[in-house]
């Protein structure tokens, strides 16, 4: 009985301790979960929501005659816009602008034409009295100068200094009635230009009043085209309404989009837009629809960017072009995109959460014949899951998902590859800063605008070599 006891006494902490390490054991292989590095095809997508439009599309317009600038109507409102998403055939009744404001410019014009008729009609009477004044003017000239001439004849038989005098009053009375006459051509031509320039004047109202009036008649608009009709929408926010005011700078009242010719208009941050190109493919999805995937492209890119709304991030207007032709797509119904950014076939790449800093270093968990060391690796782009690996790192190679326990004692391998990446560093840093340098010398070397105080001092260099020769 006692050797059982002795032997129970023996075994049972045995069993504790193999218990204890078969546990430690099952935690360290749980927790060091080891993966490979895969090697195959590798993608970078970049998602992102967009709005449907079209990239050509029918504009429907103010009237042409509202443009004139000589009618001095500068903006009308819209009264009355038939509804979004209303289809149309060519000439279909799309909307009525303000007639009132046509109306109170047609009467206050016909004011001013009766106005400019009145002042014609006294300009031509003023006209006709002054050349009828003037022509009795030259009539008594004339009497006078034949009066003078008769008594030059009948001085013959008088003395020289009678004969004189007679010649010297005929004289006078002749160079009057030349002057009466060249006075008359001259108030003549006064008069007819100003009765001239009032008939101008009461043209030119007329003429007004009658595009006033055709522009009142205009004032329905029709469709242009058949087709889907959709508001037009302001650049700063904002469409086209009963209510909004168009102008000869700002047309535009609604357009006509060819549903054939489709656009997906989204915003790219500022952290993906370095990987988008034009020409990028992209898979365009529906949200009415979820069954629909359109295939598209990346036509083009906003150089500058602009702020989110209620937000500090910077982002970049992209239009994608869609290939697809759907008869179920609407103008503005919401995308979501899918950029194909970037598709290597055949490349080495390992989890994101295999990677691991430390200062400036990246480096990986590797598992050879010796343990575990850490692997500096030199890493390329990633997606949501993986990152590319360019050096570090082979097909082989095995490494943790986690860091394990014990992480102080393990040696660093690929210090030649932490020693190329600061090496490309500098080189990068360098190229930059003699790029900043070289920009430096060229705007120096700019020549000075006329005026500036660079002319100014060249003058006065000038002016100092002069004076020492």
């Amino acid at each position: 009985m006692k050797n059982k006891k002795i032997l129970l006494i023996t075994i049972i902490p045995l069993l504790l301790i193999v218990g204890y390490l078969i546990l430690q054991s099952s935690d360290q292989t749980v927790s060091d979960i080891r993966v490979e590095v895969e090697r195959g095809p590798f993608e970078i997508q970049i998602y992102s929501s967009g709005e449907l439009e079209s990239e050509n599309s029918e504009n429907i317009t103010i009237p042409e005659k509202m443009k004139d600038r000589n009618l001095r109507i500068y903006e009308l409102t819209i009264t009355d816009l038939i509804d979004e998403g209303t289809y149309v055939d060519s000439g279909d009744y799309v909307g009525t602008l303000d007639h009132k404001a046509v109306e109170e410019n047609i009467k206050s014009t016909q004011d001013e034409l009766e106005q400019e008729l009145t002042a014609l009609q006294d300009a031509k009477i003023d006209s006709n009295l002054n050349l009828s004044n003037q022509r009795d003017v030259i009539i008594n000239a004339q009497l006078d100068m034949e009066e003078r001439k008769l008594v030059t004849e009948e001085s013959i038989y008088e003395s020289p200094s009678i004969q004189k005098k007679a010649q010297m009053d005929y004289d006078k009375a002749l160079r009057k009635y030349e002057q009466e006459k060249n006075a008359y051509r001259l108030k003549r031509e006064q008069e007819e230009n100003r009765v001239t320039r009032r008939f101008i004047n009461y043209r030119q109202i007329e003429d007004r009043l009658s595009e006033l009036r055709e522009l009142y008649n205009s004032l329905e608009i029709y469709a242009p085209k058949s087709g889907l009709l959709t508001y037009y929408k302001y650049g700063y926010g904002g469409v086209t309404k009963v209510g909004s005011r168009v102008t000869m700078w700002n047309p535009i009242i609604a357009t006509i989009p060819d549903m054939t010719n489709l656009i997906s208009r989204t915003f790219i941050n500022e952290i993906d837009i370095s990987k988008v190109e034009v020409g990028l493919p992209v898979k365009v999805g529906v949200d009415a629809f979820p069954d629909k995937e359109l295939s598209g492209e990346v036509i083009s890119m906003a150089n500058v960017g602009q702020n989110m709304p209620n937000s500090d991030a910077k982002v970049f207007e992209v239009k994608i072009k869609i290939f697809d032709v759907d008869p179920d797509l609407r103008p503005a119904m919401t995308t979501s995109n899918i950029i194909q950014a970037v598709n290597f076939q055949d490349t080495l790449f390992i989890p994101l959460e295999s990677v691991f800093l430390n200062d400036s270093l990246q480096y990986v968990y590797k598992s050879n014949r010796a343990g575990l060391v850490k692997q500096i690796v030199s890493l390329g782009d990633a997606n949501e899951n993986y990152i590319l690996v360019s050096d570090g790192l082979t097909e082989d190679d095995e490494i943790l998902l986690s860091a394990p326990d014990e992480t102080d004692d393990l040696n660093y391998e690929g210090l030649e590859i932490y020693a190329q990446l600061l090496k490309e560093k500098e080189e990068r840093e360098a190229a930059e800063k003699a790029a900043k340098e070289d920009f430096g010398k060229q705007s120096e070397a700019k020549p000075v605008p006329p005026g500036e105080s660079g002319a100014q001092t060249g003058t006065i260099q000038r002016q100092s070599t002069s004076t020492g020769n």
